[in-house]
């Protein structure tokens, strides 16, 4: 009888390498970080075999890590027979080639931001996400012409799908290390063109959901908080879920119905993470703008994390680079059902103010958000004076029709105006508070 072959191609063997810089910026500790990195590279399809951690004040300028740590990662590799080494800093050009003068054409060598990339393009399901993958797969490229770029670059389009076996197998193929400075940036360059038309696209069509007056609400996290799950039970959609990092890249945006035939729309976006690649957010603008419009942030944290805190930072800091840090924000404590006890929500709500505490997969504790939602988007309202040019007639309209006018003045340029607008609106006019003429 002649048995089945087992056709599942093994997984890639990975050596992880933290380095502790002491900074203190930093959000996660070491342990931790390293953690994260695992979760990162199971998500790549890679399988962890073994890691080491050295602590320096600086890095080496040609390793990275110093060479007696090179020493032993080199013997702990052959040991575990690993196929990748991946660093949890991101490498220079220089580190990359030294690395692969020492280890050999066998072992390959990558960093964080270059697993991350990877897992981008893995889930890149749309042809706008697979563009802005590409592009800043070709900015992490550009300085760093060495044969490990084939683990993290993917042909335009290629996003969504699988071949081979793990990191490594994604890339467009060992002919463009061949491709000089010069093509990648003529690259870079038609990839910015294409993605400027996708941003005035999307700014057209939030343009058009802006006079519908409908406001928008906009899930933030960490990755794997549980946003997807969160916008599935509260619009009753099928969106995809998973237990992984990065498991929705594209933006998804449902209409939720509140009482009193009230309506909002929720959009769901890419996961951020701690060390999150500055190519990336430069590349993903178009999608997080969606973000920076929103009238309100509904910011989702996996309560059960050890790191919860920190994770909700990283959050808070992305925000901040994106601009989108001067919306209100109310904070979604996800997984409660998950607690041992009951007193783990109300420990954490006391650590996380203008927070409410649910599970997005049980539905516990729903109706209170939908409710503190409701209130901010309906029922607050915020005193403010204004000074709004003649050309912003829209929110001008918007103040007329939403707000109440206590106080109108028309200047050269404006009108001044006073009164009381819905709290939701005060993103969209928060350049004009207090601008006097």
């Amino acid at each position: 009888m002649k048995l089945p072959q087992n056709t599942t191609q093994p997984k890639e063997r990975a050596f992880l390498v933290g380095v502790d810089l002491r900074q203190e910026d930093d959000l996660l500790s070491i342990n931790d970080s390293l953690d994260e990195l695992a979760l990162l590279a199971d998500t790549a399809g890679l399988e962890v075999v073994g890691l080491v951690t050295q602590r320096m004040k600086s890095p080496n300028p040609k390793t990275f890590i110093g060479m007696g740590k090179v020493e032993e990662v080199k013997a702990l590799v052959e040991e575990v027979q690993a196929d990748i080494i991946v660093f949890d800093e991101e490498l220079s050009g220089r580190h990359l080639r030294e690395l692969e003068k020492i280890f050999g054409d066998r072992i390959r060598i990558i960093d964080r931001t270059a697993l991350i990339l990877d897992i981008f393009a893995m889930h890149a399901n749309t042809s706008d996400g697979a563009l802005q993958v590409e592009l800043a797969q070709y900015e992490y490229r550009l300085t760093r012409l060495t044969r490990a770029w084939t683990h993290l670059a993917r042909q335009a389009g290629g996003g969504g799908g699988r071949s081979g076996g793990g990191v490594g197998l994604r890339g467009p193929g060992e002919t463009q290390l061949e491709v000089d400075r010069r093509d990648i940036r003529r690259r870079i360059g038609n990839l910015k063109n294409q993605l400027e038309k996708v941003r005035t696209h999307r700014n057209q069509h939030r343009s058009r959901r802006k006079r519908s007056n409908i406001p928008i609400v906009a899930l933030v996290g960490y990755t794997n908080a549980g946003k997807s799950t969160l916008l599935n039970q509260l619009s009753g959609a099928d969106i995809y879920v998973a237990d992984q990092l990065f498991a929705t890249l594209d933006p998804t945006t449902r209409r939720v119905e509140f009482s009193g035939g009230k309506v909002a729309l929720f959009t769901d976006t890419v996961g951020f993470i701690q060390k999150l690649p500055t190519m990336l957010v430069a590349a993903f603008r178009a999608t997080l703008e969606e973000i920076a419009e929103a009238d309100l942030l509904l910011h989702v944290v996996d309560v059960t994390h050890i790191n919860a805190q920190a994770q909700a930072k990283a959050v808070y800091q992305t925000l901040e680079e994106i601009e989108a840090d001067h919306i209100p924000v109310l904070i979604a404590l996800n997984k409660i059902d998950m607690l041992n006890d009951t007193d783990g929500a109300r420990k954490a709500l006391e650590s996380f103010p203008n927070a409410v505490a649910i599970s997005a997969l049980t539905g516990e504790g729903i109706k209170d958000l939908l409710n503190a939602i409701n209130g901010i988007l309906f029922e607050n309202y915020v005193d403010v004076t204004l000074f709004l040019p003649y050309k912003e007639g829209g929110l001008i309209s918007m103040f007329h029709e939403q707000g109440r006018v206590e106080m109108i003045e028309h200047k050269d340029g404006g009108i001044q105006i006073s009164g009381v607008i819905p709290n939701r609106l005060l993103a969209r006019y928060s350049p004009y508070i207090n601008h006097n003429q």
